[in-house]
């Protein structure tokens, strides 16, 4: 194992307190600190300890080797509170009837409907940390890898005397899967009361086909440990019949929906679309939720000074959200020659795009993209590097790339995680890159970082 260099600069002892570390010391760490702190066989019994998810780290390792990262990104609680402020101020905004009025009028119909009291499970709101505070890059719904991080911050061990007064997260790692199993329920009782929760359809396409397949096999098991039975579907496998969503003899009262056709558009999806219409399952996350969060359109909203003005929202707010949306704009063709102009200090994303396709930095456009990007649906962003981690594996120090992922559920920050990379955006194929851990001061309720075994 790599060792850390001195850490002299960044912690200070205090007398019977122990090791602190100082006011400048977290994010150092991202360039000081090589230790490994992942726990392979920790990690491996996260995954063994129900006899139906023994299969859950081979297929890891088959299907998504580039996974988990071996070191993790230290992020200053300053930082993380700064970001959970921004999702609060967001969702301070979304929830306004003027706001409503503009996203949804370029949502399609579907996203219109009420979606009887559900409000989205597993929203993500990803930033950039700067020196200037966080910035958030987008917001994104049905936001995966929730389980799959939890099992690698349990994993954790502390590697040197810095970490080992850390901590990984708002919720305590121990009670992360309680957490993610009551806002499930929470979406139920929303849209449908006091009756009985019996089923949930975990649906995807070709759900054992997609990279994270292991995820849905631990949600199962997630879902069956409260009491709830589970499938993973395939949505064709899906059929609507007296006013009831069936998947084989069974009836379905929940879909988890992992679906990326978020406007449930596609043929192969009209049942679920038609059952989500006709109130006959709750469906979480909907179009509805993905039209108010996710379309990129929405950032030009939130860091537009005079939109919030109009609002007649807090300077707070306004403050909070100018200072921490990069400057978003929708792309026109009216606008095409300035944003050409200014290309290498934007970043260009498509409207309803996820998983960082299609999306462009400025500074790497051609010709020939950029007349794609004005006859297609974009927005353009002020460009905000990443975040870097220094890492160390077989070969001499070098840095990845890191985005800051906050799960989020009805306004309240749930887990952090990170994710660890080359090349203009997230792709889960760098060697030593992947979801990682975020460490940051010790909070009141959350435990520290195990101690090494």
């Amino acid at each position: 194992m790599i060792e850390s260099k001195n850490l002299s600069p960044i912690y200070e002892t205090h007398g019977a307190s122990g090791t602190q570390l100082t006011g400048r010391g977290v994010e150092s760490l991202n360039s000081d600190c090589f230790c490994i702190s992942l726990d392979v066989d920790a990690l491996k019994r996260e995954f063994e300890t129900d006899a139906e998810t023994r299969s859950v780290y081979p297929l890891i390792l088959e299907k998504c080797p580039h996974l988990f990262a071996a070191m993790p990104v230290f992020v200053s609680r300053r930082h993380l509170d700064g970001m959970a402020a921004i999702v609060r101020a967001a969702q301070m905004v979304i929830a306004l009837p003027a706001y409503h009025e503009i996203v949804l009028g370029w949502a399609p119909q579907v996203a219109r409907f009420d979606a009887g009291g559900a409000r989205g499970v597993f929203l993500s709101y990803d930033f950039h940390v700067t020196g200037a505070g966080p910035k958030l890059i987008e917001i994104n719904t049905n936001a995966g890898g929730a389980l799959l991080n939890a099992a690698l911050a349990r994993a954790q061990r502390a590697c040197c005397p810095a970490i080992a007064g850390m901590s990984t997260g708002p919720v305590a790692l121990g009670a992360l899967d309680q957490t993610f199993a009551t806002m499930f329920f929470a979406e139920w009782r929303l849209a449908r009361g006091d009756r009985d929760l019996r089923r949930i359809a975990i649906v995807d396409e070709n759900p054992q086909e997609q990279y994270l397949y292991p995820e849905f096999i631990l949600f199962q098991q997630l879902f069956r440990r409260h009491g709830v039975e589970a499938v993973i579907a395939d949505p064709a496998a899906l059929r609507l019949h007296d006013g009831v969503l069936w998947h084989g003899n069974e009836p379905v009262d929940l879909v988890y929906n992992r679906l990326t056709d978020f406007m449930l558009e596609q043929p192969a999806h009209a049942v679920l679309r038609d059952a989500y219409l006709n109130n006959a399952v709750v469906l979480t996350p909907h179009p509805h939720v993905h039209a108010l969060y996710a379309n990129k359109r929405n950032l030009a909203v939130l860091s537009d000074p005079e939109r919030l003005r109009s609002f007649g929202v807090s300077e707070d707010i306004a403050r909070t959200l100018l200072s921490g949306i990069p400057r978003t704009e929708i792309v026109r063709a009216a606008d095409a020659e300035r944003l050409w102009s200014q290309r290498r200090k934007l970043f260009f994303k498509p409207a309803a795009g996820f998983g960082s396709r299609a999306a462009y930095r400025g500074d790497k456009l051609t010709k020939r993209v950029w007349e794609q990007i004005l006859a297609g649906d974009y927005i353009a962003q002020a460009l905000v590097p990443p975040g870097e981690r220094l890492i160390a594996d077989h070969q001499a120090p070098h840095a990845l790339k890191f985005d800051v992922r906050n799960y989020v559920y009805d306004g309240a920050v749930q887990f952090i995680t990170a994710r660890l990379y080359q090349g203009q955006t997230t792709n889960f194929r760098t060697p030593g890159g992947g979801f990682a851990p975020v460490f940051t001061e010790i909070a009141a309720d959350p435990e520290p970082v195990r101690a090494p075994v």
